[in-house]
């Protein structure tokens, strides 16, 4: 998952509300705030130190955010002002490329926002969170809605000088322009200020929304005792001991309610009483009744960004956010997740009845639940496969997953990561580390990559990347702040971090992105952002680097010996590749299906956990599992709307992530194939966001992707 920061303006244009504020007094617009210059507030501040300076994490304090936030939006809208009003003809140098100039004071406090908000939120911070949201979303209302600044926008859009301009300048005046007119700046009268009171809206119920979710993973922790450990391996022991001392109760094993720690007891457990119990806690989040749960928030916001695209004139909500999406359009997005449903039904099927099979020998007297898919599968991959998960975990250590990936990002991209010098750059935890990036050729600091790694409590679930800088030319180089984040359950000290094949790919993703970031060579701070359903495919295509020989061979030894991992065990992985594939596809399709079903009707008096139930059993959704993300917690599209009627967009990437591999795999060097790398790097992660994605691919490939290639990468029959 990737989680930019863009500039201010850039979100507000593309984005429409997801942060927003409100403007000071104007009488006072040309002066600081008082309450700002007298804190010498250092969220504000610019950055300084090495490597073009870099953010104060060392100084974050609450006390700052509301005054710096506050702060940060004054100045921005001073600066839109004085576009909007400038008595020049618009031209793409005075307005569109002035607009790209702005918002850097307010960008840095939402660097500090970020950090708050996903990695280290507190009941202080949700407070502070949940007061400003809907200011900030009347900030970028008003500046959507400015209609001087829209004019020259659209007139630079509309004018002679558009069809001078290079490609990628044409297509920053295209997004800037669709930015304001997708996000009603060509509404008026009652239609423009019920849009923004939308916005508004939408803004405290996304919070909200996010809120409960790290409200119930917070309060479902399971502890047990040391005769509830049977089938649990060794090291997940250790992690669970450390985490539950970390929670003030020591001598027992705490099972977290985020799926890091869910996935593997459900993998392992012998009690499936206690597993029923971790999976229950993990798929009810937001879904217990009571102060946090989630299911009125949903049918407010359902109906919100239904009314809200109405004013538009877009007939449903989906239809208006694949617009401008690779897919175009949800019935595109459909047809592809209706092509591949009923082959990964059909393999639920098979897979539930080998488990079933294993459970009748062993006399267990159960019919196969969802708690008990991840336990009986397992047991079939070793029946089957011979293979034996935590046998693969003895050779996944975290730290030798880090240099194999910097390995990978040195032949392909010729960057080389060196660890800073410790002090040298502020973090805001102390679990954060922090690399330094150059061109391994000449030297050239490219920028900083940031790693996270450990789950803790105020860190929400999962895993994703974000940029605190992104880089541009167009006033100077500017190097990259990057970083990835996960949230592995931290080892007991001394011991090293294991962790599962899923994690380790999921690793490997999450840096997919990073490097997405750090190659950019686009000029505008705007053609660093992405389209949904094209952004996932860079990344997941990094996944498959992690089954190179050159990085088994070398990266992946045993924790204890530091012997290679064996070839018959690698071989061993290979022959299971598409193992499970049917849960894996089926659980991610069925979040996928529902979202933009629940995207494209009247929603209406809309009950979100009847018409989750209702489209699952109309798909014939197989009972032995669930939604990957049940709607009461699918944060992806309800605490936010970067994937909002867009969660199919990783099945959209898939498609393309199967034929580059393909591309790679019939290369003479495979895939360190020095021809297809530089053609990856530059058509695929280099431009960004500044050439039309379908073009980027052909321009890489030579012609389009097809559907073949993934229906093979997961063992399905190939539709005809």
């Amino acid at each position: 998952m990737i989680k930019h920061t863009l500039k201010p303006l850039a979100i507000a244009v593309a984005m429409g509300s997801m942060i927003a504020c409100s403007p000071s007094n104007d009488s006072a617009m040309d002066e600081p705030s008082a309450a700002v210059a007298e804190m010498n507030n250092p969220l504000i501040a610019q950055w300084e130190g090495p490597y073009g300076g870099v953010p104060s994490f060392d100084q974050m304090s609450l006390d700052y955010l509301k005054p710096a936030l506050e702060e940060g939006m004054r100045l921005n809208l001073i600066e839109v002002e004085r576009i909007a009003n400038q008595e020049a003809a618009p031209t793409f140098e005075n307005t569109i490329v002035a607009l790209e100039a702005t918002g850097n004071d307010l960008g840095r406090v939402f660097t500090y926002y970020g950090i708050w908000s996903s990695n280290m939120s507190s009941p202080e911070f949700r407070a502070i969170q949940q007061e400003m949201a809907p200011k900030m979303s009347a900030f970028f209302s008003q500046v959507n809605q400015n209609e001087a600044l829209f004019n020259r926008v659209k007139a630079v859009y509309e004018g002679e000088e558009m069809s001078a301009l290079r490609p990628d300048q044409q297509r920053l005046v295209t997004l800037t322009y669709n930015g304001f007119a997708r996000n009603g700046a060509t509404l008026e009268g009652e239609a423009k200020q019920r849009y923004a009171a939308i916005q508004q809206r939408l803004a405290e119920l996304h919070t909200k929304f996010g809120n409960n979710v790290l409200a119930d993973e917070e309060g479902y922790v399971v502890y047990l005792d040391d005769s509830q450990l049977g089938g649990l391996p060794a090291s997940f022991v250790s992690a669970s001991a450390a985490a539950a001392e970390a929670r003030g109760e020591a001598g027992k094993y705490a099972i977290t309610n985020t799926r890091s720690s869910m996935s593997p007891f459900l993998t392992y457990s012998d009690n499936r009483e206690l597993r029923e119990q971790v999976w229950s806690n993990y798929y009810s989040r937001g879904d217990n009744g009571g102060e946090f749960d989630n299911n009125a928030i949903i049918a407010e916001i359902l109906q919100l960004r239904h009314e809200r695209v109405n004013l538009l004139g877009y007939p449903n909500y989906a239809s208006w956010r694949l617009e401008d999406r690779m897919a175009k359009n949800p019935e595109n997005a459909m047809a592809l997740m209706e092509a591949v449903w009923p082959a990964a039904i059909g393999r639920v099927a098979e897979e539930v009845a080998d488990m079933q099979a294993i459970a009748d020998a062993e006399g267990a007297d159960i019919t196969i639940a969802p708690w008990d898919y991840r336990y009986y599968a397992e047991k079939v991959r070793k029946a089957k496969y011979d293979l034996d998960s935590d046998e693969v975990k003895q050779y996944l250590q975290l730290d030798k997953l880090t240099q194999a990936m910097f390995y990978v990002a040195g032949e392909l991209f010729n960057f080389e990561f060196t660890p800073v010098a410790e002090g040298s750059v502020p973090v805001f935890h102390p679990d954060v580390n922090v690399w330094e990036v150059t061109d391994k050729t000449s030297g050239e600091n490219i920028g900083l990559w940031y790693l996270d790694p450990f789950a803790r409590q105020g860190k929400r679930s999962g895993a994703w990347a974000t940029s605190y800088r992104s880089h541009t030319t167009f006033q100077g180089p500017t190097n990259v702040l990057s970083s990835n984040n996960s949230n592995f359950v931290k080892a007991s000290p001394g011991e090293p971090v294991l962790v599962s094949w899923d994690d380790a790919t999921t690793f490997f993703h999450e840096f997919g992105h990073a490097l997405h970031s750090l190659s950019s060579n686009v000029e505008y701070p705007s053609l660093n952002g992405g389209v949904r359903d094209y952004t996932e495919f860079q990344s997941q295509l990094l996944e498959r680097w992690l089954s190179t020989p050159e990085v088994i061979n070398n990266y992946l030894v045993h924790a204890e010996t530091g012997e290679p991992m064996p070839a018959e065990l690698f071989e061993k992985i290979q022959a299971a590749s598409t193992f499970n594939q049917g849960f894996s596809t089926t659980e991610y399709l069925a979040s996928a299906l529902v979202d933009l079903k629940f995207h494209t009707v009247d929603p209406t008096g809309i009950d979100p956990d009847a018409f989750e139930r209702e489209t699952l059993a109309a798909l014939n959704m197989p009972s032995e599992l669930v939604m990957r993300h049940r709607t009461p917690h699918f944060g992806h599209i309800f605490s936010g709307e970067g994937y909002s009627a867009g969660y199919y967009g990783y099945m959209w990437a898939d498609v393309l992530t199967s034929d580059a591999s393909e591309a790679f795999a019939e290369a003479p060097g495979g895939f360190y194939d020095e021809d297809v790398a530089k053609r990856l790097v530059d058509y695929l992660f280099a431009p960004r966001n500044s050439m039309d994605p379908a073009e980027a691919y052909r321009l890489f490939r030579g012609r389009d992707a097809g559907i073949e290639p993934l229906m093979r990468d997961r063992g399905f029959p190939i539709p005809e």
